[in-house]
């Protein structure tokens, strides 16, 4: 089989290796589409993501979703050729925080395509992988698996949101307008909040904001449009920049409530403490999810509407070609990996988008994320 696989900085190889043979409680899922997220840019442009540094080659990729090749003797689970998607956190299902159902800050859990361990969790950008059955999720009817691949970080966004509490009729900022704050408001509209206020740096992505729901846009370098994002009853500070926070900060209004979702720089951030104390704001942290995945499919299954999202689609032999479009905001959002289409041949980006867009998906469900 091949797979996408990063060896260091700037060292992204597509390679042939061998798949595994599940056993017991596992299953063999062949993969149809992965999207390139956030973390594995970091591999890739850094070798790293945070104190995660690249020790061995690993697979990348977690927002994967495809077809069950094969069962583990005595395993129960979907029946081969099902469509499924993945996903992608192992908790131990032992520790204080599994325990109060709070599994997605378990402290002990595996990622998929994460280097955190030694030897690392290899991920899911390959044409075959195997996965415990806890970690399989057959599609709802007539989810396609290009919508079912948004399925992982729809989850990230919907468990961001539910953090903030009860959105309905409410006015939220959202600070980071990437293809994790775009989904964000897509689960802000679908629970009724009454404004959304959508920041960035770039036009592009604001554009995007706009189809999936945003009532207003606003140029985080242009002080003069912050004003209209003041007193929001909710702030979600998705861009990963302390400047995203401290916007968060400022903005909310008296007793609001922010919640932390972007990953920050390692080290400490500043951020205006004291109008988090004399304004009585609440800080939430956000992190990952945990059955927010198939509340996530059940939503694409409904038709929440994320299309807008999912810019591009490149075949898996051009993988290093989608990885630096996707650090590209001003060109792309969500960048999807086809591994069932292996062939290099030689067409723009716009040109597989417009493509991709109009095919049928039957190579992801009915043919085999």
């Amino acid at each position: 089989m091949r797979a996408c696989v990063a060896h260091g900085p700037k060292d992204l190889r597509v390679e042939d290796r061998t798949p595994g043979a599940p056993g017991p409680g596992e299953i063999a899922v062949d993969i149809s589409l992965g999207g390139v997220c956030g973390s594995d840019l970091h591999y890739y442009h850094r070798g790293a993501v945070g104190d995660f540094r690249l020790q061995e080659p690993m697979v990348l990729g977690h927002e994967v979703v495809g077809q069950v090749a094969a069962l583990g003797t005595g395993t129960a689970g979907p029946a081969v050729g099902t469509p499924v998607a993945i996903h992608p956190a192992t908790p131990c299902d032992s520790c204080r925080e599994c325990a109060e159902e709070q599994r997605n800050i378990c402290a002990h859990a595996r990622y998929l395509g994460s280097a955190a361990r030694m030897p690392h969790v290899q991920g899911g950008f390959a044409q075959r992988i195997v996965v415990p059955t806890a970690q399989v999720r057959a599609l709802p009817q007539g989810l396609s698996a290009r919508r079912a691949v948004l399925a992982e970080p729809l989850s990230v966004a919907l468990h961001a949101v539910r953090r903030a509490g009860d959105v309905a009729g409410k006015r939220v900022l959202v600070t980071g307008a990437g293809p994790i704050g775009l989904l964000v408001v897509a689960v802000l509209r679908h629970f009724g909040a009454a404004e959304i206020i959508v920041s960035d740096l770039l036009d592009e992505p604001l554009a995007l904001a706009t189809r999936v729901g945003a009532t207003a846009t606003v140029r985080a370098d242009r002080p003069e449009e912050g004003t209209r994002a003041r007193d929001a009853d909710v702030a979600i500070e998705a861009s990963g920049a302390p400047a995203g926070l401290r916007t968060c900060v400022e903005r909310v209004r008296r007793g609001g409530t922010v919640v932390l979702l972007g990953l920050l720089p390692p080290g400490e951030t500043g951020f205006p403490g004291n109008v988090v104390v004399t304004r009585e704001i609440t800080l939430r942290g956000s992190f990952r999810f945990d059955t927010d995945f198939d509340d996530a499919l059940v939503l694409l299954a409904d038709g929440i509407d994320v299309e807008p999202v999912i810019t591009h689609t490149f075949p898996l032999a051009r993988a290093g070609e989608a990885f630096e479009l996707a650090g590209d905001r001003s060109r792309a959002s969500k960048v999807l990996l086809d591994l069932l289409d292996v062939s290099a041949a030689a067409v723009s980006p716009a040109a597989v988008s417009r493509s991709d867009a109009s095919r049928s998906d039957a190579s992801g469900t009915a043919g085999a994320e």
